[in-house]
């Protein structure tokens, strides 16, 4: 019998698929404490420039205060982060200097031990990797390469085991196959998997899926057979539907398979109790197991870029063509040259495929990133053998090809951190607040995000007599409340009710 280990998504991955990145400091922390006492192998923590802009605009919370807070919360459990070396896809990347900077803080917060890293998307290999995990090695950090699944002429077999042999140099601690799509099957595991394990020698090997297409717990099962013994699941409400299979369902399958598990699952219930109370109270999806959906084969489309997509054609008045958008972005995908549909790469064939649709004529309107796309701004994704020729050349002989190559080589040069701090404040400011004003880009939304006060709490289900008392506490005529068991007797006085 042999042990098979769980990376927890729940806090990142989990929420990010079902509740649009939404899950708040207090949410994390009513459960934090029993994660860290279940029994997992690492537990993944939003910890990157995304989830800061999402906290300081959206949440109006601390991210640093998030992460004191886990590492305070979780001291036992490896946390894991995914991340790069830059703040935001969408944007330039950041000087080397601030990038140290901020993934030195993290550190120093200690909520992050472990870093995940795409591999085979935003051409990482040959850019940042020779300088990024060297500099993460230095920081005392265990490196985790993942390399990202997708459908294509080009995406072979060979592909990925040439990718693999790319990121030997590196020595990682693990390598894990990321399907963001959903989309392995059981049959392509058995072929992928071991070609990857044969290329990757002795390198401990993960599985990381989406339950978008309905069988991400059964290819989990197949990768157990096939040798693999961490996978990454999540704790419901926050598995199924777009996010990783639940931690439930995987280990009670791999237990008849014959395998232990570690965990002590009466303390991660409780925690789904506590998650479920909360999505309750604030009204927030459910995961579900979804039915199986063979069109997520043929677009490749995210369903998080899906339902942006309709909110879109919704304020377009062209809701009704989504399917024609969807038509196209298969297109627009094969004549970029089959970029993996994973951030950014899905919103600009969704988007080019919105304009295709809407003036009636391919490539009439061009967004920018894709002009930069065949610049090859993105490295092997952008710009090579597999792009369309035709567009390729109309792209590049365009007018706007030449300003965005200019403003690209002035973005490109590499600031000091003393020039960026004059801008944004002076050598008084905590590098705190200096990495949140130049990831916000300016002061602005970080004086909203103070000034909303304290984040909120979120008691846990199993706390119910605590989460009454403050309930009656809010209405101003209970001038106390009284609990009494046996010869023990509780009295709480309401300093704010009405005389």
């Amino acid at each position: 019998m042999s042990n098979v280990r769980f990376i927890d998504t729940t806090f990142r991955d989990g929420h990010q698929s079902l509740w649009a990145s939404g899950m708040r400091t207090g949410m994390i922390e009513a459960v934090a404490a029993d994660m860290d006492r279940a029994g997992f192998e690492a537990i993944e923590v939003p910890a990157n420039g995304i989830f800061a802009k999402k906290f300081v605009r959206d949440l109006k919370e601390d991210p640093w205060e998030m992460l004191r807070m886990t590492a305070r919360t979780m001291p036992r459990t490896l946390k894991t982060c995914m991340a790069g070396a830059f703040f935001h896809p969408f944007e330039a990347p950041p000087p080397h200097s601030i990038v140290e900077l901020f993934f030195a803080h993290l550190v120093e917060t200690g909520a992050c031990n472990r870093i995940q890293l795409s591999v085979n998307t935003l051409g990482q290999i040959k850019g940042a990797f020779p300088w990024f995990i060297p500099m993460l090695r230095g920081l005392g950090l265990q490196i985790s390469l993942c390399l990202s699944y997708s459908i294509s002429p080009r995406h072979t077999d060979e592909y990925y085991a040439q990718k693999t042999r790319e990121i030997l140099p590196f020595k990682p601690d693990v390598i894990y196959l990321k399907d963001q799509g959903g989309l392995l099957t059981v049959d392509r595991v058995r072929t992928l998997l071991p070609v990857i394990a044969e290329n990757a020698g002795t390198l401990p090997m993960e599985l990381h899926s989406h339950c978008t297409t309905g069988i991400a717990p059964l290819v989990y099962l197949e990768a157990l057979a096939l040798g693999v013994r961490t996978l990454h699941t999540a704790v419901p409400p926050l598995a199924n539907g777009s996010s990783q299979p639940s931690v439930f369902n995987v280990a009670a399958n791999a237990r008849l398979m014959g395998h232990a598990t570690g965990l002590d699952e009466k303390i991660v219930r409780s925690v789904s109790a506590a998650l479920y109370a909360i999505a309750k109270r604030e009204s927030l999806p459910v995961g579900v197991p979804l039915e199986y959906d063979y069109a997520q084969y043929i677009h490749q489309i995210p369903g998080g870029v899906i339902s942006n997509l309709k909110h879109q054609l919704a304020e377009m008045r062209i809701l009704d063509r989504l399917e024609e958008v969807i038509e196209e972005a298969v297109q627009v995908r094969k004549d970029m040259g089959y970029p993996i549909m994973i951030t950014p790469h899905s919103q600009f064939v969704v988007t080019q495929a919105t304009l295709n649709v809407a003036a009636g004529e391919r490539y009439k309107h061009v967004i920018d990133e894709l002009i930069l796309f065949a610049q090859g701004l993105w490295s092997e994704d952008s710009g090579y053998t597999w792009m369309d020729q035709n567009l390729k050349d109309k792209l590049l002989a365009s007018p706007r090809a030449k300003e965005l190559k200019e403003l690209t080589v002035r973005q490109q040069r590499e600031v000091t951190l003393k020039e960026l701090r004059e801008k944004l404040g002076g050598p008084g400011v905590s590098d705190e607040e200096f990495l949140l004003r130049y990831i916000m880009k300016g002061e602005g939304e970080i004086r909203a995000m103070r000034a909303a006060g304290p984040p909120r709490q979120y008691l846990g289900a199993d706390m119910p007599l605590l989460s009454l008392i403050n309930e009656l506490g809010k209405h101003k005529r209970v001038g106390h409340v009284q609990v009494q068991r046996g010869s023990d007797l509780l009295v709480i006085q309401n300093q704010s009710a009405v005389r």
